[in-house]
């Protein structure tokens, strides 16, 4: 079971379930109690969300087998405690159940569904290979994650346009850190990510881009909430900071443990960017 959690990246799952939960209680419905805006309908959504993306990871290390035996050999699941054919059968049946559960919550959120399914799926076997198209498939997938519940609510929210545009940013720098990290063993089974096509240094230039990118998209959000002290000093020390101790650490990172360093900052930006709609008002 310990093994199975780890397969599925526990912690990815709760923060994006955190992320749902959050955007659902402080920017649909801020005025209800936590217990008033979790309804059923919202259940099914949370469940249905876990279900894909829990196959999404599954599918992606039966595809990396090879290569994270180079670039993960102690993470290693699939083909070690779990069998190849077992994995893909867990993903599909966990696919289905969530385009299933989709369909109980209408069409259109069952297209969603299974369109981030297929998107995984096309992901974990061909555009991870490819420079930058893999980074910003699963970049749009973990805005889309956060997307999915004014869509369930129908309640449209340009707060949660930005935090859908927060979560595809940072996610997209995540994404291209970690291909700096595996370039040994991605090269080892011509992937052509863009460490490999481009080389390291030039790689981080556009991460200096899109950092850039993401803390002009930052201090627009806090212009724009500055009547709100308290939120924009929780941005600034909770993501605008944390981005430029990234920033600097990327300018010396050249190892692989440098990388994956640099690839857990992203992820506690991305957490506290999203705790930051607690001290919403």
């Amino acid at each position: 079971m310990k093994q199975f959690l780890s397969l599925v990246r526990v912690p990815n799952l709760v923060i994006m379930l955190l992320a749902q939960v959050l955007v659902r209680k402080f920017l649909l419905f801020p005025e209800r109690s936590l217990a008033q805006s979790l309804s059923w309908p919202f259940g099914v959504l949370l469940l249905a969300t876990i279900c894909v993306a829990a196959a999404g990871y599954i599918i992606n290390d039966y595809y990396d087998l090879k290569i994270d035996r180079i670039n993960k050999p102690e993470r290693v699941v699939v083909g070690k405690t779990l069998t190849r054919r077992k994995a893909m059968m867990i993903h599909l049946y966990l696919s289905a159940t969530g385009v299933v559960l989709g369909l109980l919550l209408g069409w259109r959120i069952a297209l969603v569904l299974l369109g981030v399914a297929l998107l995984l799926w096309g992901y974990s076997a061909q555009f991870k290979k490819r420079p930058l198209i893999g980074n910003v498939t699963i970049a749009l997938l973990s805005a889309a994650m956060v997307l999915v519940v004014p869509l369930q609510a129908g309640q449209p929210s340009k707060a949660a346009w930005a935090y859908g545009m927060f979560a595809f940013l940072i996610s997209l720098v995540r994404e291209i850190i970690k291909d700096m990290e595996d370039v040994r063993g991605d090269a080892s089974f011509q992937c052509r990510t863009l460490p490999i096509v481009a080389g390291i240094p030039k790689t981080k230039w556009v991460l200096y881009l899109l950092l850039a990118l993401f803390l002009v998209f930052t201090g627009f959000v806090m212009l724009e909430r500055q009547q709100e002290p308290q939120f924009v000093w929780y941005l600034f020390v909770g993501v605008v900071l944390p981005t430029l101790v990234l920033v600097r650490q990327l300018f010396f990172a050249d190892r692989k443990r440098e990388f994956t360093h640099l690839s857990w900052l992203c992820k506690v930006i991305m957490l506290t960017g999203i705790c930051s709609m607690l001290v919403l008002h």
